[in-house]
């Protein structure tokens, strides 16, 4: 998944595709030690996606801690 497309995503839903790439995260590990994945890229990718959403998350988090510190020193 690209930041672009997770940025045009809600908050509500970013929350929610990370819990559900949690759960696969989840899935895929069992997968693998069990040696039925054949494609452990998907390991990183999985990780690497939901770092993004996270970092996408904590951004906006940020932003509006920064727009409501100032509308306070108004």
């Amino acid at each position: 998944m690209k930041i672009y497309q997770i940025r045009e995503m809600s908050t509500e839903e970013i929350q929610r595709r990370i819990l559900e790439e949690q759960k696969n995260l989840i899935d895929l590990r069992f997968q693998h030690e069990l040696k039925n994945l054949t494609n452990t890229a998907l390991l990183r990718a999985t990780r690497k996606d939901i770092a993004k959403m996270k970092t996408v998350l904590k951004e906006r988090q940020l932003q509006e801690a920064k727009q409501n510190e100032q509308k306070e020193n108004k």
